[in-house]
């Protein structure tokens, strides 16, 4: 099931070795999945419809500030993480085999790397919340915004993008995971990480897909960015149950 595509992105490999595709896979990923949250945003303040799912009813999006996390994004995109994403590709040269992985191997990897990156991600915050200096030389610009919203996903300072983005890149090497499950897993980081901080409850979002409360999702991670001192996963509920941190 899986060969076809591959196949098909072999043929782009000149794009895939390019030491430019990882910072414009990324970004791209990442715009695409917040575009359909700020049309919503766009909409709530005139659609009752939309409005009824905003977790913050009362917040309404400022495009200031909108413009100030895409401008933080693209910094943080091009001055850090692209020079060590060229560095990489010097040190580390793509390797694209000809065989695709199977598709029950690719879920399976792609779900450890989340649980991996969920538990690296955990422990970071904890500290980062935990330890007044870590939190106010690193981790406060992330929470100059109580009401989230997509872009305030990636509104951080240099260090907490480069380490979250260093485990996030990490775990599918740690792992031995195909090129292809690793495309995979980033677009299902990127896109959890912005639902995240989308901002709104709406009926198919992913923690109403998956039962028994095991999956935190938007209202989840709202709920931290409201009361700072709870649910420090950034996706699954089990870590923040086992350290009572968890508020629902």
């Amino acid at each position: 099931m899986t060969q076809g595509f591959w196949s098909f992105l072999l043929g782009h490999s000149s794009l895939l070795h390019s030491p430019f595709f990882p910072v414009f896979f990324s970004l791209t990923v990442y715009l695409i999945f917040c575009l359909p949250f700020l049309l919503l945003d766009l909409l709530s303040s005139r659609w009752s419809l939309v409005h009824k799912y905003k977790l913050q009813p009362q917040s309404s999006i400022n495009w200031t500030t909108a413009q100030s996390c895409l401008a933080l994004t693209l910094y943080n995109h091009l001055i850090f993480i692209f020079p060590l994403t060229v560095l990489n590709w010097y040190l580390r040269p793509v390797l694209l085999p000809q065989e695709a992985p199977p598709l029950p191997q690719m879920v399976a990897q792609v779900l450890a790397c989340l649980l991996l990156f969920d538990f690296q991600s955990f422990i970071w915050h904890l500290l980062h919340h935990k330890v007044p200096w870590l939190y106010r030389t690193f981790h406060k610009l992330h929470h100059t915004y109580t009401s989230t919203s997509a872009l305030t996903a990636e509104y951080s300072g240099v260090w907490e993008t480069l380490s979250l983005g260093l485990f996030a890149a990490a775990n599918p090497l740690l792992l031995g995971c195909h090129p292809l499950t690793e495309m995979l897993f980033f677009i299902v980081n990127i896109w959890l990480s912005v639902e995240d901080h989308c901002g709104y409850d709406l009926p198919w979002a992913t923690h109403r897909l998956i039962p028994f409360g095991l999956y935190g999702g938007a209202r989840h991670h709202d709920l931290h960015h409201i009361k700072s001192k709870c649910n420090y996963a950034p996706y699954f509920t089990h870590w923040d149950r086992l350290t009572g941190t968890l508020y629902t």
